[in-house]
């Protein structure tokens, strides 16, 4: 458990940027925790069900929702490194600043947009604001002190995982009085109150990687290719990676598949919106309890654990017409994501370099983004050739092989 001496330490990083006298470490937590809960439910609210809606408002049909659902990741996908690498050179404050104009001042766009075609275009620029909360905040997170990342991390997400359960109940709930494109007003005013605890945070503008504070050209594609070279090269980075892109992989074709597959096998609509309430309140709730576990077992026992519950998950999904089973599949998938993102992201930032934090992080929201898009579009070739039953199935088959492969690479590597 996270003890009450390491909240009160200071950062080392952040003494080493001037602050003469630095938030205590619990603070600085709860600081970056409410400023992202607020953007995040914000956001969410802006996604599901408002952009649907409000797509078909504008006349977009179905492929064209698709697309408009996803085109905001495709932002994160490309330019998380990036972002990452330039907090790493200019300090971390006047980025989580930017991303939140971007939360703040996109939602007014929406107001005038008239066409599908325009929508994906201020989605693509709206996804900026993730893209760099993504890697910048959760840097901050790992920055705070070298003890308990994986406890820190795990309460650091309670934010994230609060927005994606109240910013689609509230929209819900603003649904049934105002129309689509007045809430996206109501959003762009929510955000602004996750400026109140950022602008408490210290002013760390002293840059991480000192040697790389120049704005000239030549500077920053050194970086560039150092801070991308080194995350690129450091095992942990992709090991991490991996088992983040597989749990976004499995939960994701959840998400676009099981309403179809459970009414297929006698579930009925609510049960199969409830499955996904259940996963992520035990997640919500699990995180606290059981992120501790990667600082006292280490972080790959607890990712290799997560993996046997995502393969377990999958498997009991193919006898979804038993009530309990369907349900204890979403507890077991609830369960093994409360486990990994902590775990994965502690492995990350103990291996990492501390001036190539940002650019690691980053390039974590690259794979993750990545498998975001391309796990439903796998997993749906798979159901149209072979069915429901066998792609759940092989997804938990690849996922044994695959901790088994890295598990033993990791103890050949020792």
């Amino acid at each position: 458990m996270i003890n009450q001496s390491d909240f009160n330490k200071s950062s080392p990083s952040v003494i080493a940027r001037g602050q003469n006298a630095p938030l205590p470490a619990n603070f600085q937590l709860l600081l970056l925790t409410l400023t992202d809960f607020i953007a995040r439910t914000a956001y969410q609210m802006g996604k599901t069900p408002l952009l649907p809606l409000y797509a078909a408002t504008l006349g977009a049909d179905e492929i064209y929702l698709g697309f408009i659902a996803s085109v905001s990741t495709m932002t994160g996908l490309v330019f998380k490194p990036l972002v990452g690498l330039l907090s790493d050179r200019h300090g971390r404050k006047i980025w989580l600043l930017i991303g939140t104009l971007f939360f703040i001042g996109m939602p007014f766009v929406y107001r005038f947009i008239v066409t599908p075609e325009q929508l994906v275009i201020v989605r693509l620029i709206h996804g900026f604001a993730t893209a760099i909360y993504g890697p910048v905040s959760m840097a901050l997170v790992v920055e705070l002190s070298a003890e308990n990342r994986s406890a820190r991390v795990g309460l650091f997400s309670l934010g994230r995982t609060g927005g994606y359960i109240f910013g689609p109940a509230l929209a819900g709930v603003l649904l049934l009085t105002m129309a689509p494109v007045e809430i996206f007003t109501v959003i762009g005013l929510l955000s602004f109150f996750a400026l109140l605890p950022l602008l408490l945070l210290p002013d760390n503008r002293t840059p991480i990687a000192p040697a790389h504070t120049s704005w000239e050209v030549g500077s920053f594609w050194a970086q560039l290719k150092e801070g991308i070279g080194h995350a690129t090269m450091t095992p942990a980075v992709w090991l991490a990676g991996g088992f983040e892109a597989i749990n976004n992989m499995v939960t994701y074709t959840a998400k676009a598949f099981l309403p179809i597959y459970a009414l297929s096998v006698g579930r009925n609509a609510l049960e199969a919106g409830l499955f996904f309430t259940v996963q992520q309140g035990v997640t919500m709730a699990a995180k606290p309890s059981l992120s501790w576990m990667g600082d006292r077992f280490g972080p790959l026992r607890i990712i290799c654990l997560a993996a046997f519950g995502l393969a377990g998950a999958l498997i009991m999904l193919t006898f979804s017409a038993n009530f309990a089973v369907f349900f204890g599949a979403a507890i077991l998938l609830g369960l093994a994501e409360a486990l990994i993102m902590p775990a994965s992201t502690a492995l990350l930032a103990d291996q990492i370099n501390a001036s190539n934090t940002g650019a690691g992080l980053g390039f974590l929201g690259t794979l993750q983004n990545g498998s975001k898009i391309i796990g439903p579009i796998l997993a749906g070739f798979l159901i149209a050739f072979a069915g429901y039953e066998f792609t759940f199935q092989a997804m938990a088959v690849i996922i044994l092989l695959v901790c088994f492969l890295f598990g033993t690479l990791s103890r050949l590597r020792r």
